[in-house]
C-alpha cells in the first residue's frame, strides 16, 4: 500500500508550474466576501445579528435558541456540521457576558454536540473560539463558540495536496437532518 501511496504522491501535478498558477473556482465564496467587506445587515453588518434577527429560521440556517444564545450552521463550513453557537447580545469578549449568557451559550453548545453526536456519530470535534483578528476571527465585534466534528481520516489529500477541502452534504439538507432530530428530543 505504501508503495501505491508514493507512486500516486509522485505523480502529481504540483500546485504551481513556472509562471502558471492552477485555479480551483469557488464562485459561493464570493458571498462570503462580500459579507466580510460589505456587511450583511444586522447590527453594524453583523451576519450574526441578521441570523438573531431572523423570521425565518431554516433561510438563515438558525438550529436552536435559547434566551441568551443561539445556534447556527457555519455557511463556510471547514467540517460537514460546523456550527456556531453565539450570545445574542452583540458583544466581542467573554467578560463583556452576563451570567445567564454565558450558561445559554455553553447549554446551548452541549446541546448541539450531543444532538451532531446522535444524528452524525462523529470520532471527535474541535471545539473554540478566536479572539481578534490576528488569532483569525473573522468577526471579532460578536464572539461566537465554533463546534467542529470530525472524522477519522476526514483530513484526507485534497486539504493536504490542493487545499481543498469537501464537504460531502448540503447546508440545506444538514439543516433539515439536525431540526428532525431536535424535533425528536425531549428535554
Amino acid at each position: 500500500m505504501r508503495n501505491v501511496q508514493r507512486r500516486l504522491l509522485r505523480n502529481l501535478r504540483p500546485v504551481t508550474r513556472g509562471n502558471i498558477m492552477e485555479r480551483l473556482w469557488a464562485p459561493w465564496r464570493m458571498a462570503y466576501i462580500d459579507g466580510v467587506l460589505g456587511g450583511t445587515g444586522g447590527e453594524g453588518g453583523c451576519f450574526l445579528c441578521a441570523a438573531r434577527d431572523a423570521d425565518d429560521d431554516r433561510q438563515a440556517l438558525v438550529l436552536l435558541r435559547r434566551p441568551h444564545a443561539f445556534a447556527v450552521l457555519n455557511r463556510f463550513p471547514y467540517n460537514n456540521g460546523h456550527t456556531l453557537v453565539v450570545p445574542s447580545a452583540h458583544k466581542g469578549d467573554l467578560e463583556d457576558l452576563a451570567d445567564g449568557e454565558m450558561l445559554d451559550l455553553m447549554a446551548a453548545a452541549r446541546d448541539v454536540v450531543a444532538l451532531v453526536k446522535r444524528l452524525m456519530r462523529p470520532d471527535g470535534f474541535n471545539i473554540g473560539f478566536n479572539f481578534g483578528r490576528a488569532a483569525g476571527a473573522g468577526l471579532p465585534e460578536h464572539l461566537h463558540m465554533h463546534i467542529v466534528p470530525r472524522w477519522n481520516g476526514d483530513s484526507n489529500f485534497m486539504p493536504v495536496l490542493a487545499d481543498t477541502k469537501v464537504i460531502p452534504q448540503s447546508l440545506d439538507d444538514l439543516y433539515g437532518r439536525l431540526r428532525s432530530g431536535l424535533a425528536g428530543e425531549k428535554r
